[in-house]
């Protein structure tokens, strides 16, 4: 068996306590990143290789945005794609090598960080918004073309279910669940035949949220969202063991708002 996980760390650097517990409570192979906040010079590489994970590729960019992918299984460096067309560090994809990838051999593992959007749903007085939309239809564009066994995860910023939010109705013109983002991120699962690993594992209606506000979570109000998704070529889906999400690191001291998913693969 071969795991993966992913999680928005919201600073890799101000959380390398918490992500070092992680990786030793619950040992995933490999780990993607986001919202790493850090240039590649200052990612903490000898805290990961101390905890095993020797392998690193990262891409990182002062103070915003960055991704990385650490893992005990060797990888390489395979796509970095500006799908902000921009500039900024929210994609790396890497791939899975050697026999102790065992049947993941040659997996093609993409690491996205989807921007947020703003506050409006509305592209005219929103550019964020507009940005958003169109990183997707980039990324809808580049899954067509797929053609070998893929795994994408991270922080799509988007809850496409009704089930996906605590309050689907009072959301529906929130950021993050309005038709339109649901809609452009369904053509982009169309794209590829893209198989909801979240879904897959653990079906609606069941709660299954990866982030909750800094705002209320500590007020004991359960409003969450499911903005953090593993999904997979459909072959590749089909190797899937199990999927959970560990929601006690958001009551971690200093927690990230988002939690991390960890799916198992049949190796």
């Amino acid at each position: 068996m071969i795991s993966v996980a992913t999680w928005n760390i919201n600073s890799v650097r101000l959380r390398m306590p918490q992500v070092a517990r992680f990786l030793v409570e619950q040992a995933p192979d490999v780990l993607c990143l986001q919202e790493i906040k850090c240039q590649e010079q200052l990612f903490p590489y000898k805290d990961f290789a101390d905890l095993g994970y020797s392998h690193m590729v990262v891409h990182g960019q002062k103070g915003y945005h960055g991704v990385a992918t650490v893992s005990r299984i060797p990888i390489r460096e395979f796509s970095r794609y500006d799908w902000q067309d921009n500039g900024e560090a929210r994609h790396v994809g890497v791939e899975l090598l050697g026999p102790e990838a065992g049947a993941l051999a040659g997996m093609v593992l993409e690491n996205v960080y989807i921007p947020a959007g703003g506050d409006q749903p509305d592209r005219t007085i929103n550019p964020k918004f507009g940005q958003k939309l169109d990183f997707l239809e980039r990324m809808t564009r580049w899954a067509g073309a797929l053609d070998r066994p893929t795994l994408i995860v991270g922080d799509f910023n988007i809850a496409p279910l009704p089930d996906d939010v605590y309050d689907h109705k009072a959301l529906l013109k929130v950021v993050s669940h309005t038709p339109i983002e649901v809609e452009t991120l369904g053509r982009f699962a169309d794209a590829h035949g893209w198989v909801d690993i979240g879904r897959k594992h653990i079906p609606a209606p069941t709660r299954n949220w990866t982030w909750w506000s800094y705002r209320t979570y500590w007020q004991e109000k359960d409003r969450g969202r499911r903005l953090d998704h593993m999904w997979a070529s459909p072959d590749l889906a089909a190797q899937t063991l199990g999927h959970r999400f560990v929601e006690e690191t958001r009551r971690w001291e200093q927690p990230s708002d988002h939690v991390p998913l960890i799916t198992e693969f049949a190796s």
